[in-house]
């Protein structure tokens, strides 16, 4: 349970971390670099082992999809382009969730028991990827949505403990991994291809997200 706690409780950092660092403009601007950085080493953590584990070009063909499909789409359909960054949003955070439900089961007492540099692990990259979420979400649709972003990262560690590690063990399978990957690759689109719009720090925008 104590492992539990220290893996649910560091996603709730990610609101005052990120105000913190949206009242020091030059410390936002350093952070949106990290993003742009820390998104594509988030998701080679969630495809790359696996991938390489089964030998299976498919993942990458699919994270490749998923960055590419929303451009044709926009690129295609002009009058849907917010939409489809919408939407994949939101295809992004279903995917983040179901890598949370498989890591809230590996945490779950057992013999052996989980190892400590796994739980670290967990913390460590959970820390970036709550501020990832909020800093997609909050500047789109607010505190509100964005809370609930996180919250639904903590609800799914908090399911994936209490449903087992044998409930679960049928979303380990290829499909799942396919489908992570092709919503992993989406959220590096919206990072590179909306996230330079939504995150100017120009003294209009500062006045927009807090007038």
């Amino acid at each position: 349970m104590g492992y539990l706690i220290a893996v649910a409780f560091p996603p709730l950092l990610a609101p005052v971390l990120y105000r913190v660092l949206h009242d020091r403009p030059s410390a936002m601007e350093t952070f949106d670099k990290f993003v742009y950085l820390a998104v594509p080493i988030l998701v080679g953590w969630q495809v790359l082992p696996h991938a390489w584990e089964e030998q299976n070009a498919l993942l990458i063909l699919a994270l490749t999809c998923g960055v590419i499909l929303p451009i044709v789409i926009e690129r295609g359909f002009q009058s849907v382009a917010d939409e489809t960054d919408n939407l994949a949003i939101a295809a992004g955070l279903s995917g983040l969730a179901l890598h949370a439900l498989l890591e809230g089961a590996a945490l779950i007492p057992g013999s052996p028991p989980p190892d400590t540099p796994l739980v670290a692990a967990i913390i460590l990259h959970r820390i970036p990827m709550s501020l990832v979420i909020w800093w997609l979400i909050f500047p789109r649709f607010g505190t509100k949505k964005a809370a609930t972003g996180i919250g639904f990262l903590v609800l799914a560690t908090l399911a994936g403990y209490s449903l087992g590690s044998e409930f679960l063990s049928g979303l380990e399978g290829d499909g799942a991994a396919l489908y992570q990957a092709f919503v992993s690759g989406s959220l590096i689109h919206v990072v590179f291809h909306q996230g330079r719009h939504d995150h100017d720090h120009s003294i209009d925008n500062h006045h927009r997200h807090h007038g």
